[in-house]
């Protein structure tokens, strides 16, 4: 995308970033999609399930593209702008948005729900989760695996000693008295094009650069910049992990 450094990165901070809808960045920058296919793969579920719970909706959007819901589907979100966009989008198709504090518990009863979802969640809940699954009831989702984007965060932050978090994470699932059933994980190519799409990125995944603001981060956006003009783009490597765990049976 032609335009200076100040026109770019200006261009970026005045735009709207509520929701995961991710097109305003359409030839601005690509990301490889996992090989499994999530909300395919979710559809399948939904339509075998009588009634279904989604975490951390979002503004709605992965939702919004199944066509066919169970008899009882709800939707839960904590960030108000997307509170208000997922209602605008769900409510008239019939699925229940419920505004939710970033905090457990969740406000349903135990063993409410056979399915239980969520892609990307910010903080997995196992021992929630667990509560209000039926006997039987699976939890299916797709989470940001360890080191998610370190070359663009550590750009910006410098090396980071990360911890791996992928067998604590299904420490705390089995710990919850969920059986793991399966899991894959897949790293995946993400490349900027301009200093504009780096700039919305980080405004709209925020836990990347938790502490990023343009102001802040001035001389850093600048540097990148002129290494995308110098090379073209600049890339960087997401990763996503499928999970399938279930809460066992009653007569198991």
């Amino acid at each position: 995308m032609p335009g200076s450094f100040e026109s770019l990165v200006a261009e970026a901070a005045a735009t709207e970033v509520s929701g995961w809808d991710f097109s305003w960045l359409d030839g601005r920058a690509t990301e490889q999609r996992p090989s499994w296919g999530y909300q395919g793969l979710l559809r399948q579920r939904l339509r075998q399930a009588r009634a279904a719970l989604d975490l951390q909706t979002g503004g709605g959007e992965v939702l919004a593209g199944i066509d066919d819901y169970p008899a009882v589907m709800v939707a839960t979100e904590a960030w108000p702008p997307n509170v208000v966009r997922a209602t605008r989008v769900l409510h008239p198709r019939g699925v229940a948005v419920v505004a939710l504090p970033s905090g457990p518990p969740l406000p349903f009863a135990a063993e409410a729900f056979d399915l239980v979802s969520s892609r990307h969640p910010t903080d997995v809940w196992w021992q929630e989760i667990a509560r209000v699954l039926r006997p039987g009831g699976i939890y299916f989702a797709q989470h940001v695996g360890s080191r998610s984007n370190a070359e663009l965060y550590e750009f910006f932050l410098g090396p980071q000693s990360d911890v791996e978090c992928g067998d604590a994470e299904l420490d705390g699932a089995r710990a919850a008295g969920l059986d793991v059933l399966d899991v894959r994980d897949e790293r995946l190519r993400l490349e900027f094009y301009d200093i504009g799409a780096v700039v919305y990125f980080l405004r709209k995944v925020v836990w990347t650069v938790p502490d990023f603001s343009v102001d802040k981060y001035h001389d850093r956006l600048r540097a990148l910049h002129e290494l995308i003009e110098a090379q073209g783009s600049f890339g960087c490597h997401s990763a996503r992990r499928l999970i399938t765990a279930a809460k066992p049976a009653a007569d198991s």
